[in-house]
């Protein structure tokens, strides 16, 4: 790995920094985690693709739940598919459950076809994410713009869990459908005198 900072970084990670730093930050440093309806779906459909098995479809090697390492960039995580052309092309699909949201699943992809090139010295100029919702392959051009996006957001992921700040909740919409919003509390952190308020009715309250 490049520099002398050896902190692997989980490539499943870099979706949910784009969502939203802190988001990240509660689930790799603090190891927060709940279950909502989204995870819930999401984690059905990530089952059912490690489930199938690899095989030979319309004339491409198709390789499902594969191991994914970089060492120069300090990668690691899993392909949900590897597809194998004839013609020596490998294409890397990403599955989702639901629609698309911004290009944050782009930034995943992404960094597993960046794994994959140094894995297997070939260059990946395409990829695919799958939305379950949709029933259909979402084409993502691997170019510099993308690659120089996340390379961005893995340095940025290193140094949350290098660090020790918590980045600050944006209580905005994401807020409300967030799974870990009753452990980030946006309406208490943001709002001037809450912080004091919640401790003194909702923790001191009970310590009576």
């Amino acid at each position: 790995m490049t520099g002398s900072d050896e902190t692997v970084v989980p490539i499943s990670a870099i979706e949910h920094h784009e969502y939203c730093p802190r988001q990240c930050a509660l689930i790799l440093v603090d190891g927060l985690w709940e279950e909502n309806p989204h995870t819930i779906a999401g984690g059905r459909a990530h089952r059912r693709v490690d489930s199938g098995a690899s095989r030979r479809e319309r004339g491409r090697l198709v390789l499902r739940a594969i191991p994914l390492w970089s060492e120069s960039l300090g990668l690691s995580g899993r392909a949900d598919t590897v597809e194998l052309e004839p013609d020596g092309r490998v294409t890397p699909v990403e599955h989702k459950s639901g629609v698309r949201h911004g290009r944050t699943a782009d930034l995943q992809l992404c960094a597993e076809a960046l794994c994959l090139e140094e894995m297997l010295k070939v260059e990946i100029s395409e990829g695919y994410i799958w939305y379950g919702a949709w029933r259909r392959r979402w084409p993502v051009a691997i170019d510099e713009e993308l690659r120089r996006s996340t390379l961005a957001a893995i340095a940025a992921i290193r140094s949350l869990l290098v660090g020790d700040v918590l980045p600050a909740a944006p209580a905005d919409e994401r807020c409300r459908t967030c799974q870990l919003e009753p452990h980030c509390l946006p309406d208490v952190v943001t709002a001037p005198g809450r912080i004091t308020s919640y401790v003194e009715e909702e923790v001191l309250g009970c310590v009576t």
